[in-house]
């Protein structure tokens, strides 16, 4: 299999897909900021409400797309240069949403990406102690809300956001105090989340009344908390994006990628503010590729997958989206080692190639 793999890699060498062509994604960038600043200048001068809802509207487009197409360069995969990387991050992450660059690479990358569903490690996969959403935490009574978890759930998702700038400054502040732990990453953090504070709440403050800017970027960040889900969700909380325990999965790599993670189809807008996220699975497998790529890479990978009997799921975004509040109502199995999950991915893709 690792041959397999290689020659897929190869292949896209070849192609020129392992370059990271950092001009389209900063053209991309830039129409995002653009229209996030729109939405603003128009949510703010315009005089209808109608008007005012729909820059809020635009503006929410605008900033999802600056999370997601910065999200690439976390990955150093927006340029060759890892310091073009680090200011692309650091711009649309500390800057323009106050999520903390080192918050998201350990719980994003470190964690997530090289334990996707590996329940006690993935924290993305992980709802307690207010909803369960495995049989195995029904089983141990987790969960608030039992009979009511999948109606509330939904009304929920939209604190995404918020949660994750909550997260974002209990880890620095966590960390900052430890002279064993703290690295240079975590100053600028501090220093560039403290510039999102003044650029978005101190200097606004000088003409116009706090409360006003208290309460707009209240709504700007809460906006932001239902787009994110739709987009970060679909890819592994459905029921077919297997969860496993922890234990010896790491002997098949591609096994754990595939099996528990899904892609989702997209038009042009969506595909513009999703940045490549609706290729998780080829956002997994090579992390490194910049989503410019991964459309075209797309073909290629559901070939790999079907010869080696790997699963390839795609769903339409809006049944992705709904298959992940299903879970709360009916809890995901969670499969206890490598061979089990191997056995339901491996009956899966039988049944796909049958039907």
């Amino acid at each position: 299999m690792e041959d397999a793999l290689a020659a897929l890699k190869t292949e896209f060498r070849n192609r020129g897909w392992n370059r990271r062509p950092v001009g389209p994604v900063v053209f991309e960038l830039a129409v995002h900021v653009s229209l996030a600043l729109f939405g603003i200048a128009l949510f703010v001068w315009a005089e209808p409400l109608w008007l005012r809802a729909l820059g809020m509207l635009i503006s929410t487009y605008g900033s999802v797309g600056v999370g997601t197409n910065t999200h690439t360069a976390t990955h150093y995969a927006a340029s060759k240069h890892r310091w073009v990387n680090e200011v692309l991050a650091y711009f649309g992450y500390p800057f323009f949403l106050m999520l903390g660059a080192t918050f998201w690479r350990y719980r994003h990358i470190t964690l997530h990406h090289a334990n996707p569903n590996v329940m006690g490690i993935d924290g993305d996969a992980d709802f307690t102690p207010v909803f369960a959403s495995t049989e195995e935490e029904v089983k141990q009574g987790i969960g608030y809300f039992p009979r009511y978890q999948r109606f509330l759930f939904p009304f929920l998702a939209w604190l995404n956001s918020y949660l994750r700038q909550i997260g974002s400054w209990r880890h620095l502040l966590a960390i900052l105090p430890d002279k064993s732990r703290r690295k240079p990453a975590h100053w600028a953090d501090l220093i560039v989340m403290s510039l999102h504070l003044l650029a978005w709440f101190v200097i606004p403050s000088f003409f116009f009344p706090v409360t006003h800017v208290i309460g707009f970027n209240l709504l700007r960040i809460g906006l932001l908390g239902y787009p994110l889900y739709c987009i970060l969700a679909p890819g592994h909380y459905p029921e077919k994006a297997f969860c496993i325990a922890k234990g010896a999965w790491k002997k098949d790599f591609v096994l754990l990628q595939t099996a528990t993670t899904i892609n989702f189809r997209t038009g042009f807008l969506g595909g513009l503010v999703c940045s490549g996220l609706q290729y998780q699975i080829e956002h997994h497998l090579f992390p490194g590729y910049s989503h410019i790529y991964y459309k075209r890479m797309s073909p290629l990978v559901q070939e790999f997958c079907a010869q080696n009997g790997y699963p390839y799921r795609m769903y339409g975004w809006a049944d992705a989206v709904l298959q992940t509040f299903k879970i709360f109502g009916k809890p995901k199995h969670v499969y206890r080692d490598i061979d089990e999950l191997r056995e339901a991915a491996r009956q899966e893709v039988s049944e796909s190639v049958a039907s």
